[in-house]
């Protein structure tokens, strides 16, 4: 870290008089030792010296776990900034499931990681995601039902209103195919509890389909059928307000009439 004003270096006592502007210089040194570098393609939808944003396919994992040593998000971001000659310590802001495509925050350095997480608290990083669910559910609601861990399961969840942490996710819905009784739907997140939408959904009787853990029916698509659409946030650093949306996925458009033949 290096601090200085008006182009000179100053000591961390330094007390600033009237119209001195302090400048403080944030570098990273080292890397994530243990993320193996791994070539993949990414498609990063924008990029400064303080965060990226990343559109992610289906099937990639944001982090390494058992299984998943060698290819996931954080292994391809690491192979992308050995590449640049650049030191990288991955910190990813809003996680997706695996299989959950689209938008997601990665902070660059300490600062902006520490200014996203605030605003994830804050709730000041708006997220709208699409589902295709099974049925018609009303035209618009709020589910506010707690969250806790499936007794003998390390990944599934339940609704739980004894041990549940709160959550609450807000839908709307947006068309109905008779066809094949399924709905597009809006969804916002005031909490963001492990596989919430995909909990919540099912809890209100109309699942996500292609989901493995909470609806494993793969009529029409192989992966729960949830996107991250649109991310809206100030920048960490600049204030500068961001929007970002992502195009809906190709596997997801059975839902629009005469698609699914």
């Amino acid at each position: 870290m290096g601090l200085s004003i008006g182009g000179e270096r100053v000591c961390s006592n330094r007390v600033l008089k009237e119209n001195e502007t302090l400048e403080v210089r944030l570098e990273e040194t080292e890397n994530s030792g243990t993320i193996v570098p791994t070539a993949m393609d990414l498609d990063i939808v924008y990029e400064d010296e303080d965060i990226l944003v990343i559109n992610k396919p289906a099937g990639l994992p944001v982090h390494p776990s058992q299984g998943h040593y060698e290819n996931t998000l954080a292994n391809g971001l690491a192979y992308y900034f050995r590449q640049k000659g650049e030191p990288f310590v991955y910190r990813v802001v809003n996680r997706l499931d695996r299989d959950t495509t689209g938008l997601l925050i990665v902070a660059r350095h300490g600062l902006s990681s520490a200014v996203l997480s605030e605003m994830v608290k804050n709730r000041q990083i708006h997220r709208e995601y699409l589902a295709v669910v099974s049925g018609m559910p009303d035209r618009e609601g709020c589910i506010d039902a707690p969250i806790a861990r499936a007794d003998g399961s390390a990944i599934m969840r339940i609704v739980d209103p004894i041990r549940g942490e709160k959550a609450c996710t807000h839908y709307h819905l947006i068309s109905y195919n008779p066809t094949i009784d399924c709905s597009l739907v809006s969804l916002t997140l005031e909490t963001g509890r492990t596989h919430q939408i995909r909990v919540h959904m099912k809890y209100v009787g109309h699942p996500l389909l292609g989901d493995f853990l909470y609806n494993p029916d793969y009529r029409f698509i192989g992966r729960q059928a949830l996107h991250s659409r649109r991310l809206a946030f100030k920048h960490p650093v600049s204030g500068q307000q961001m929007v970002f949306e992502a195009a809906f996925p190709g596997d997801m458009e059975f839902i629009f009439p005469g698609s699914e033949t």
